[in-house]
């Protein structure tokens, strides 16, 4: 009697979690509606104080005037793209661009393979851009693992998510691998194509001319002071990028660090897995990046990482991370530790906020950056190249760069239903997964989990929007606050009192107080109302 109970009251969390959902819904609309007429105000005066503070941006470090220069120029008109940076987005632009015939000079600062503890997870959407793009070939042959969806711990209790792959070749999956590999196929690749000039170099500035960029100068491997020159300049520098400022404003911020670690000799509980502990004081990551290889990822929150030359970092992962490790993992954490082979890394996110230019695009990292918890970075870059690559397409010549720049407006809307769903999904699970004292954020942290742990619509959902599958504003915005309302259910349920009626409307506060300022900063009108921005509606220049 006592189970039937309990089973009854079960459905009633379920079903009035999924009314009070949609009334839940119907106030969140009316609410982004609001934020909608009141952020469209504020972005019209920031847009005139952008205009009025650009001119003295461009004249930083990063621009200079082609007359001052002191350079030996290139000028004979043989490129149509320079892109600045050979990493993923750089690398997977080159070979797109190039494949529709225009001609590409990438210069790089390090052409030699780089050792990354992150940028080693290739979600499935990430890898269906990859197919578009013809460049599915550069996850072979280094080793790199099939990944099926996550498994998610906490407490002792474990739930077991698969992406919603039924719909897809069975070719369709997450590819994990050490980012460097990776990297190194995409850049020969791009060498191989004869119209790319794939040179190592370090971009110093880049050539503005009448406000507009012209091209870029660098010193080549020889320590040579050159200058080359394009229609367009498209700069993919990377989450340390030294040309952002004149382009965007950067609004970087960093919640917390990485502490990387390889484990060998053992297998993860789901094998072909990402693996999320909801650790204290936050998560920690396991996935496979070869054959014989698991990388572990420690978050630790804040600025200030444990020391690793006096053995602050070896006590912190020893004594606090690793009695929260899976018991199949315990014993090759704890060697991975000894061995002694410790990297860290910022984490950094920075929303997109840019600058139109004439003559000159921001890409990947450099532009848009999330917490790489999700691994939805590559994701957001691939995307991005795809949209790219359709909108030049009707473009025979890129010369009239101030007819370009407009059109290239498109770009930064069309961009944001996909780059910002995957950015607040990003953000908001972080915040969500991070432990903490208040009583609202634990019970938000529990209901996260419970709901998760559902399956069915309930689990695929947020699944299908962490993947990139299914990356759409609305969905993840209903998903979240069902979440919330979930936990205020469980709270309420069977017999509600004013002590838990208040701790559910915390919680719904907190909820709030989490996703609502990350819409804003990724921009209301561009991310769930596309269509209401002037710029979606423009045609290619005529030529």
């Amino acid at each position: 009697m006592g189970r039937e109970i309990m089973a009854a009251i079960d459905h009633q969390y379920i079903l009035g979690g999924v009314i009070a959902s949609v009334l839940g819904f119907i106030l969140l609309y009316n609410s982004l509606l609001f934020f909608l007429y009141a952020n469209s105000s504020r972005k019209s005066t920031a847009t005139a104080k952008n205009r009025g503070s650009k001119e003295v941006q461009s004249q930083g470090v990063s621009v200079t005037t082609p007359a001052n220069g002191g350079f030996r120029p290139e000028t004979d008109g043989s490129t149509d793209v320079i892109i600045v940076g050979a990493g993923v987005a750089g690398a997977a632009l080159a070979c797109t661009l190039a494949k529709d015939g225009r001609r590409v000079h990438v210069i790089e600062r390090d052409l030699t393979e780089q050792d990354r503890i992150v940028g080693e997870l290739l979600q499935p959407g990430g890898y269906l851009k990859l197919i578009e793009l013809g460049l599915e070939d550069c996850v072979r042959e280094i080793d790199a693992q099939r990944v099926l969806g996550y498994a998610l711990y906490k407490d002792g209790r474990d739930a077991k998510l698969p992406y919603p792959l039924e719909n897809f070749h069975s070719d369709v999956a997450g590819r994990s691998f050490h980012n460097g590999r990776f990297i190194q196929r995409m850049r020969q690749k791009a060498a191989s194509i004869p119209n790319i000039t794939l040179e190592q170099g370090t971009v110093t500035s880049l050539l503005e001319e009448k406000g507009t960029i012209k091209g870029v100068q660098y010193k080549n491997k020889n320590g040579q002071e050159l200058a080359t020159y394009a229609p367009l300049t498209i700069v993919c520098d990377g989450c340390f990028s030294n040309l952002r400022r004149s382009l965007c404003t950067p609004k970087v911020d960093v919640p917390s660090c990485f502490v990387g670690l390889i484990l060998e000799n053992c297998q993860l509980p789901y094998a072909n897995h990402g693996h999320v502990i909801l650790g204290d004081p936050s998560p920690i990551l396991f996935y496979p990046i070869s054959s014989t290889e698991i990388r572990c990822l420690v978050d630790v929150p804040g600025q200030k990482v444990p020391s690793i030359s006096n053995g602050e970092m070896t006590r912190y992962l020893t004594t606090v991370v690793a009695p929260q490790v899976p018991h199949e993992l315990h014993d090759a954490f704890l060697a991975a530790i000894e061995k002694g082979n410790i990297r860290t890394m910022s984490n950094r996110s920075m929303p997109a906020i840019p600058h139109p230019t004439p003559g000159a695009l921001l890409m990947g990292d450099a532009f848009n950056m999330r917490h790489p918890l999700t691994g939805g970075g590559m994701t957001v870059a691939l995307s991005d190249i795809v949209l790219l690559r359709d909108l030049l397409r009707p473009l025979h010549d890129l010369n009239d760069s101030a007819a370009l720049c407009r059109y290239l407006e498109t770009f930064y809307t069309l961009r944001k239903p996909v780059a910002s769903t995957i950015n607040t999904l990003a953000g908001a699970l972080y915040k969500v997964f991070c432990a903490s004292p208040d009583k609202a954020r634990q019970e938000m942290r529990n209901a996260c989990f419970d709901y998760l742990s559902l399956g069915g619509v309930f689990a695929q959902g947020p699944v299908s929007l962490l993947s990139g599958l299914n990356p759409r504003p609305l969905i993840l915005v209903l998903h979240f606050f069902a979440v919330a309302v979930y936990g205020v259910g469980r709270l309420l349920l069977p017999f509600p009192s004013p002590k838990r009626a208040w701790l559910g409307a915390r919680l719904i506060s907190g909820a709030s107080g989490i996703i609502f300022p990350i819409i804003k900063a990724e921009g209301v009108r561009q991310m769930f109302f596309p269509a209401m921005v002037p710029a979606y509606y423009r045609a290619p220049p005529t030529n």
